[in-house]
């Protein structure tokens, strides 16, 4: 086993054998999990059902529809909050639906780290999987 300076080589090949496996599978299905997840949109609708939001796999604004009952009370702020909190379950739903989309290429924890940029995340992932974790 190796020291904290000097990571063990075994584990370090493995992790490469690793990496070259993870990097085949990507060559071989990238393309298709690529127009998969371009494709993904979510949609999600307001708790009290008067707002209606579509995202497309990175979060954009696809369509926004609102229910004319929102008249009946005119609150500009709940509104925009309403909009927001709907918005961003959308996009939390097309995030997760991209991350399973490549989950069987990349692990889906680490995916999510990158999609995030948890760089610390995927920095520690890395110190321990070549063997020289912290």
């Amino acid at each position: 086993m190796g020291s904290p300076e000097r990571p063990d080589v075994a584990a370090m090949r493995a992790y490469a054998d690793e990496l070259r496996e993870m990097f085949n599978r990507l060559q071989d299905e990238g393309l298709e999990l690529h127009a998969q997840a371009k494709a993904v949109q979510a949609t999600e609708t307001s708790r009290d059902g008067l707002v209606s939001v579509t995202v497309g796999a990175r979060g954009e604004l696809v369509r926004l529809d609102l229910d004319p009952r929102i008249y009946r009370r005119p609150d500009a702020r709940a509104l925009a909050d309403t909009i927001a909190d709907t918005a961003r379950r959308a996009a939390e739903s097309a995030q997760r639906r991209v991350i399973e989309i490549f989950e069987r290429v990349i692990p889906a924890e680490q995916f999510k780290a990158h999609l995030d940029g948890d760089v610390e995340t995927v920095m520690a992932w890395l110190a321990n999987d070549m063997g020289g974790g912290r």
